[in-house]
């Protein structure tokens, strides 16, 4: 069990292990799946066989060898827009997280520009005025939970970079209907492509604010494709109606690639900002550096926070790619169809890869190879990685460097928090509760 590469020549070996309990009691313990990943990796081995609806062939990858083999296979042996199968009723048919093969090429080949270091470089301004303002208004002396106030700011953001100004008097609503699909957990998304339950609780509120949210959406882009100035504009939906040119997008594509950027754009970044500031509370002696990296106008120790909290707490759990052939690897056969699924939070708190790993130690970003490349992904990896990792790193880095110049942080208590499920992350389960004392100074 030894080959860490895949083998598609006439594959052989056996199926992998895994627990022979129903699907529906593995589809349930999957929408609970911290501890319960933690545990099938003990009982048996780093490729686990797994029955979980709507994949149903799901295996769940441990070793960071086997999670590079998949990751740099041809594209055309597996399909990510088909492994984020519960995803397509909110980001769509079109989006860059739902499309594979040439539609997949296509659409990265059109974002990925508007996405690089450079470009995202262009909207720091954008994000201390923004940060600046919001954090202004936070409560000082007293805990409070922080995460509400950075998905807040985070979603301004977002609604900033990719619609433009805060102009259009519908950018209010549309933030309204963006800040309410999170609550849609697991649980909903599986259930929503069913006709009948989408007539019923949850599931009938989740299509209502979509029905909503997407006839807001529309308006909008129709409007901007209609604007007279679009070729000046620096936001990220006109500057993708620019590269793509006149009639390219249907309203559908961009209805989607809007929707995907907004709602992947803030709440990962949401939920690294707000575990970013609860292991900073927890740990006064990060916090003391990242202080000084802040006043001084250091970027590189924040991203290193930044990092290393994406190592502790990364926004995605798993990287859902189905197989379009069956393979060999580690000397197991995986069959057509099955969705290969790497545990991306047990690779990245590995002591076998990662040195003492349950400790929140940014410096281990600066030391020379201490973080292999291929065991830490929070973005994803090869032809799937996150298109918008640069603005959301940026991102994180403006608003702890506009915070941690201004007040020292700490924590009210010292127990630190469990995760809670949100619609495509996890974020404090308590908010991230912080206390704020003013330091004075500012950021430069």
């Amino acid at each position: 069990m030894t080959m860490t590469g895949i083998d598609a020549h006439a594959p052989r070996g056996a199926p992998p292990p895994g627990p022979r309990l129903p699907w529906p009691v593995q589809t349930a313990l999957y929408t609970r799946r911290d501890r319960w990943a933690r545990r099938l990796r003990a009982k048996y081995g780093d490729v686990v066989a797994l029955d979980i609806w709507p994949w149903r062939a799901v295996v769940f990858l441990y070793d960071p060898a086997h999670v590079q083999a998949m990751t740099g296979s041809p594209p055309s042996r597996f399909h990510g827009g088909e492994g984020n199968l519960p995803l397509k009723p909110v980001m769509g048919e079109h989006s860059l997280l739902s499309v594979d093969g040439d539609e997949h090429r296509r659409a990265r080949a059109l974002l990925s520009p508007l996405f690089t270091k450079p470009a995202v470089r262009g909207y720091r301004d954008a994000v201390r005025e923004l940060a600046e303002h919001e954090i202004a208004t936070w409560p000082v002396g007293s805990p409070f939970p922080s995460y509400p106030r950075v998905r807040r700011l985070a979603l301004r953001v977002i609604s900033r970079v990719v619609l433009g100004a805060d102009d259009d008097p519908r950018l209010p609503r549309l933030r309204e209907l963006f800040d309410v699909l999170p609550a849609v957990d697991i649980p909903v998304l599986l259930g929503l492509p069913s006709p009948v339950l989408r007539r019923w609780g949850r599931w009938r509120r989740a299509a209502l604010t979509l029905g909503r949210l997407d006839a807001l959406v529309h308006a909008i882009t129709a409007d901007r494709r209609a604007d007279p100035r679009l070729a000046e504009r620096t936001d990220l939906l006109s500057r993708l109606l620019v590269a793509a040119g006149p009639g390219a997008l249907s309203p559908p594509e961009l209805r989607d690639h809007v929707v995907t950027l907004v709602v992947a754009g803030y709440e990962t970044t949401a939920s690294t900002l707000a575990w970013a500031l609860h292991e900073l509370a927890r740990h006064p002696a990060a916090a003391r550096t990242a202080a000084l990296a802040a006043a001084s106008g250091d970027t590189g120790y924040l991203e290193a926070a930044v990092k290393e909290t994406l190592r502790r707490h990364p926004p995605i759990s798993e990287l859902p790619w189905t197989l379009t052939e069956d393979v060999e690897l580690a000397g197991y056969r995986l069959t057509r169809g099955a969705t290969l699924m790497p545990v991306i939070g047990v690779v990245h708190n590995d002591p076998a890869h990662h040195r003492d790993p349950r400790a929140f130690r940014p410096e281990r970003f600066l030391e020379q190879g201490a973080v292999p490349a291929h065991t830490w992904m929070p973005f994803g990896n090869g032809v799937r990685r996150c298109v918008g990792a640069n603005l959301a790193v940026l991102e994180a880095v403006e608003v702890l460097r506009v915070l941690l110049a201004r007040h020292a942080l700490t924590a009210d208590r010292r127990r630190p928090e469990r995760p809670a499920s949100r619609l495509v992350t996890s974020a404090p389960a308590r908010g991230a509760r912080i206390v704020l004392t003013p330091i004075g100074g500012g950021a430069r």
